[in-house]
């Protein structure tokens, strides 16, 4: 599995005319289907004058919860090409509406794929993307006596520590990216007293 994916850091705009039509395109951090109603909500009071306010979105660092629509726009000609953008800059936790104004000159098919893929590019270009990594967290509880052991690990290893406290039981929570979790657990594994909780 990977351990790492590309996201948006916060909420960008992008702007295309074509033949007098205004398309806004939007794109928006989003972690949940919830949260893409919101803004689909949002959307739809703030630009209740529009023609056509087409979206999709992609969720999960596995990329495999995502959804288009057209909203009215003849099949595939909006919807669609937003998540090809979306799915060509390999984004994930994102969603892109992308709002028309109808400027009175029909584009055609084509001339609408071309139009939504070019606003959902415009607002991806505008965007501050950013890798994350998927983390893992592990917690341990050891004896006192064996805490060198263990910060010499941590050292080693630079887990960030969520947190800490040494009494007699001592007691530490990490955070580690998914692919060296395993390397982790198994060199604490082998402090004596270290129990995984």
């Amino acid at each position: 599995m990977k351990d790492q994916y590309k996201t948006i850091k916060h909420e960008a705009e992008g702007n295309y005319t074509e033949k007098r039509s205004r398309f806004i395109s939007y794109a928006i951090p989003v972690k949940t289907v919830d949260e893409v109603k919101e803004q689909l909500e949002k959307f739809r009071k703030q630009f209740y004058d529009a023609h056509h306010i087409c979206w999709a979105y992609m969720l999960g660092q596995e990329r495999k919860e995502f959804r288009a629509n057209d909203d009215g726009e003849p099949s595939s000609t909006a919807g669609k090409p937003i998540l090809g953008q979306i799915n060509s800059n390999e984004l994930t936790d994102i969603m892109i509406v992308v709002v028309r104004y109808f400027g009175g000159i029909e584009l055609g098919t084509s001339g609408l794929i071309v139009a939504y893929r070019t606003a959902a590019a415009e607002a991806i270009a505008a965007s501050t993307i950013e890798e994350r990594t998927v983390d893992e967290d592990i917690s341990i509880i050891f004896a006192y006596p064996y805490l060198n052991g263990v910060m010499r690990i941590v050292k080693e290893m630079r887990p960030e520590i969520l947190s800490q406290s040494f009494e007699m039981t001592c007691q530490m929570t990490l955070r580690i990216r998914k692919g060296n979790a395993g390397e982790l657990r198994n060199r604490l594994s082998k402090v004596e007293s270290v129990c995984f909780e």
